[in-house]
């Protein structure tokens, strides 16, 4: 739909992009998508169900763990309405307004998760460098207030994103690159000058970034921690805490970045390649991060397999 102005014709519509020469299959790919989307949904609201009912799980490791799979869900909530309706019924548009929105939520759950998971290496390093004092430290109250905080952190350092792109004008290109909208394709399509969403996108991926840096200093911290411990079993056994969340940040990064290296510098890398990695952002994190804390957590998977033993009894 259009808008005739005065002195241009301005866009209200955007055309998210599927799977670029496989429209013909689907039908086909939306199954595998729908499954995706069904296990992550469940599997989160899983981990969120059993910490809530079991009195044992009541710890900052656990409620961290909730804070990440409620991010997980709203991120898979955020991407679904969208990807979706292109893949189920070949519906690819979507108004700006939408757009707009969407790409906030978006914006706002990565923010968040990427907050948590440096709360959750900060809550690995104090578990291992003062045992004695862990509980102490990180009451419930404080870990909702930390909670709290950053997650108003997240909201506050993306708010300004849609109105940013609202206030510009798109009057000459309405094709998107993703299956779903996100900053910095939105602000390509401008044809007024964006230098404003520019620099403050820019930011807004240096705090994403710096997230990373700080986990990466916990981690040198919690390694020459237990490099200190005299007990080779006590050694594998404080690393052992960290795995899943390890895999969890290598999860979650590891697509930003390889998104972030092809809009940066492969500008001739073929358009498929494009879709399948920013899919994999917003689809792999909350699908894998319920599998791997529920394989490698006992407590996860000892509660969870209780729980499913009770309701066939």
């Amino acid at each position: 739909m259009f808008i005739i102005n005065t002195s241009h014709v301005e866009i209200t519509t955007f055309f998210l992009v599927g799977i670029p020469g496989l429209e013909y299959a689907y039908i086909c790919i939306s199954i595998p998508i729908c499954s995706i989307y069904l296990v992550a949904i469940v599997g989160n609201c899983t981990i969120l169900f059993v910490i809530k009912t079991e009195p044992s799980l009541h710890e900052p490791m656990y409620y961290f763990l909730s804070m990440l799979a409620l991010s997980d869900l709203g991120l898979s909530l955020s991407s679904l309405p969208t990807i979706l309706r292109i893949f189920l019924f070949n519906a690819p548009e979507i108004s700006a307004n939408a757009c707009f929105a969407q790409e906030f939520f978006i914006h706002v759950f990565t923010a968040m998760e990427s907050s948590i998971l440096l709360l959750m290496s900060f809550d690995r390093f104090l578990a291992i460098h003062n045992p004695l004092r862990y509980s102490s430290i990180l009451t419930t109250v404080r870990v909702a207030q930390i909670g709290i905080i950053f997650s108003f952190k997240s909201i506050l350092l993306v708010l300004p994103f849609p109105f940013t792109l609202r206030s510009l004008k798109y009057c000459k290109k309405s094709q998107l690159s993703h299956s779903y909208c996100l900053h910095q394709d939105v602000m390509k399509l401008a044809c007024s000058d964006n230098r404003i969403d520019v620099i403050y996108g820019f930011f807004g991926a240096l705090c994403i970034m710096a997230d990373f840096m700080l986990i990466v200093v916990s981690y040198i911290l919690i390694l020459k921690t237990v490099l200190g411990i005299a007990s080779q079993k006590q050694k594998l056994k404080a690393l052992n805490t960290c795995v899943s969340h390890i895999c969890a940040v290598i999860i979650f990064y590891l697509p930003i970045l390889n998104l972030a290296i092809v809009h940066r510098f492969a500008r001739h890398v073929a358009p498929l390649f494009n879709v399948l990695m920013a899919n994999v952002l917003l689809l792999v994190p909350p699908l894998m991060n319920p599998i791997v804390y529920c394989v490698k957590t006992k407590q996860i998977r000892v509660r969870i397999v209780a729980k499913l033993c009770q309701k066939q009894i």
